[in-house]
């Protein structure tokens, strides 16, 4: 993490709440004391459009972009779309991915062609990838808008502070004016949370004979 600093990488497309994931952290950095910087860099920000956001946190911060190579995170919530930033990560960082398929216009309109396996694509730069399908999950637990707390609870433990600072951010957001979910998006953090420790623990049991 250059100079004290943490760069993380939200892509996905519009929809699924990538905004709000970075909104998300952010408060529980600054929660910690930490000086944040976020901006987004976007498309088409509606619905489908893809989407990316940047966040930058530590005890200075004076650029609120991410430059090419120094993202210790990337957080897609989109496969296709963190192959497409997965050059913004610096050497020993990590990928984590959802692997559900949300096609942007871009490639339904035929400008550009949706990759065969983004997954493989990423591991065969050499690239630390945790992915799973964090939508099965949220609909799983009743509701497909849970799958953003289930990707902020995948990142939890790749994170500088407890995951406990981050999941009370997400559950201010619901305490006062919908409390009815703030269980629901616990259950959909420690799901998300669960998943990545799964995949962490069956990797590093799996031979690597590359």
């Amino acid at each position: 993490m250059k100079n004290m600093i943490t760069n993380i990488l939200v892509v996905g497309v519009g929809g699924q709440g990538v905004m709000t994931a970075t909104e998300v952290l952010a408060e529980a950095a600054i929660s910690l004391g930490h000086d944040v910087k976020k901006t987004e860099v976007a498309g088409m920000s509606q619905r489908g459009g893809v989407v990316s956001s940047h966040l930058r946190f530590g005890l200075k911060v004076l650029s609120p972009k991410i430059a090419p190579g120094d993202a210790d995170i990337i957080v897609g919530f989109e496969s296709a779309e963190a192959l497409r930033w997965s050059h913004y990560l610096r050497v020993g960082g990590l990928v984590l991915m959802n692997t559900a398929r949300l096609v942007p216009p871009v490639v339904s309109g035929g400008l550009y062609a949706y990759p065969t396996d983004p997954q493989a694509e990423i591991r065969d730069l050499g690239i630390e990838v945790h992915a799973f399908d964090a939508m099965v999950i949220a609909k799983q637990l009743g509701d497909m808008r849970l799958g953003n707390s289930v990707m902020l609870g995948a990142i939890a433990d790749h994170l500088p502070f407890r995951a406990e600072v981050l999941l009370e951010s997400i559950l201010q957001r619901f305490q006062t004016r919908k409390p009815e979910m703030v269980e629901l998006n616990r259950r959909a953090f420690t799901a998300g949370r669960e998943a990545i420790a799964r995949l962490v623990q069956v990797e590093a049991l799996t031979p690597n004979f590359a």
